[in-house]
């Protein structure tokens, strides 16, 4: 992990781009150009990261939408600014982590599968169908931008920051939220319209 880190930070510095301790400055500070710079960056390593775990698509993605609203709250109180790479790869360790964690909770009994709960009242293509909504919205989601899909993140998430914490975040005036995530969502369903269906 620490190679790649520095592989990545060495490309960057390369290219003529600020420095991470920089970059991370101006993202705390809500510069919305050092936000993207960073996911940029960095989205390669939370990717090997995941796929050192094993991970599946979905939850590589979730890992990753993870990963980057932990950024979000902690970038002010980073101690070592300049090893965000770092910082970065070991928060993606422990969400890939919590997802094996989780997965190993969650696993039924031989009679669970033989007779799941209301078994008797689902509807099999209704589940095929839901299944199939699911995997529209993760992939719609994925085609965001990263700022509105952090943004949808963080408004949705269990402990939801405040308007005021997420504008300082991701550099937004609070009053221009509301209207982002309007224009997110409005996009989310025209995907998800336009997205192919099965065929009956």
């Amino acid at each position: 992990m620490t190679n790649l880190t520095s592989l990545t930070d060495r490309q960057a510095a390369r290219r003529g781009e600020r420095g991470t301790e920089a970059l991370v400055a101006a993202a705390a500070a809500g510069e919305p150009l050092a936000w993207d710079q960073l996911i940029d960056r960095y989205a390669v390593l939370i990717r090997a990261v995941c796929r050192a775990h094993r991970l599946c698509d979905a939850d590589a993605d979730d890992v990753a939408q993870l990963t980057w609203l932990r950024a979000v709250e902690h970038i002010g109180r980073l101690r070592d600014p300049d090893r965000f790479g770092a910082w970065v790869g070991t928060t993606a360790r422990h969400e890939c982590l919590a997802v094996l964690r989780g997965r190993k909770r969650v696993i039924p009994s031989a009679d669970e599968v033989a007779q799941p709960l209301f078994a008797e009242h689902a509807d099999p293509e209704e589940t095929e169908l839901a299944a199939e909504r699911r995997d529209a919205v993760r992939h719609a989601l994925g085609a965001l931008p990263a700022r509105q899909r952090t943004l949808l993140r963080l408004l949705h998430c269990d402990s939801a920051p405040s308007y005021d914490e997420i504008g300082s975040a991701l550099g937004m005036p609070v009053g221009s939220i509301g209207p982002t995530r309007g224009r997110a969502l409005e996009r989310l369903r025209r995907d998800l319209q336009h997205a192919p269906r099965s065929a009956a």
